[in-house]
């Protein structure tokens, strides 16, 4: 089974976060930040990935250094879990609707982290969550994983609805992915021959 184990400790946080690539979408999270556990639990359930994320960090400051740092964790577990991306599906898209909301995400899983960002979120807060962070989450992510997404709204009013869908998107087509195809006989699926 593809999975790995990071522990990141920093003065701002301590985080320790497990992932399972062939997983069932089973979770056990807790950030210290609500919003980000409900995101943090939809992105496992729609992605049938095994995640264990605890973080302790500075919420007395913001959210902002725990936001990120979960996202550097889940970032860097993907990659290594991925090894050498020999076999895997590599690109994959979802567009999913969230009632009102409808946001497309696509991956290229490429080694290369570049994160293309179109969300515009209709409210600076959701609940207590700073909706600028959620932009500092996945350029997190991209930079460790080394992997491109790009995110777009295509339509939606409510903040909640929008970072949700955008959640949802980003599971579904990490899934496919990252999905070993049979296709491919275990090779790199690249020109170059390496990713």
């Amino acid at each position: 089974m593809r999975k790995a184990d990071i522990d990141r400790a920093t003065a701002e946080t301590r985080v320790t976060l497990s992932v399972g690539l062939d997983g069932t979408g089973k979770y056990d999270v807790s950030t210290g930040v609500g919003f980000l556990d409900h995101m943090l639990t939809l992105f496992a359930v729609h992605g049938r990935f095994d995640l264990t994320v605890k973080c302790a960090g500075d919420t007395g400051v913001d959210d902002h250094h725990s936001v990120e740092d979960v996202g550097i964790c889940l970032g860097r577990a993907f990659r290594t879990a991925l090894g050498d991306r020999a076999g895997i599906a590599r690109y994959a898209h979802a567009v999913i609707p969230m009632d009102e909301a409808l946001v497309l995400c696509a991956v290229d899983v490429s080694g290369r982290g570049v994160l293309g960002f179109d969300l515009p979120v209709p409210a600076q807060k959701i609940g207590d969550f700073d909706t600028e962070l959620v932009e500092e989450f996945f350029t997190a992510f991209v930079r460790e994983s080394g992997v491109t997404v790009h995110i777009r709204e295509l339509a939606g009013r409510n903040a909640h609805h929008i970072v949700e869908g955008a959640f949802k998107a980003f599971a579904r087509a990490m899934r496919q992915a990252v999905k070993e195809d049979p296709a491919l006989g275990g090779a790199v699926p690249s020109s170059k021959g390496v990713l």
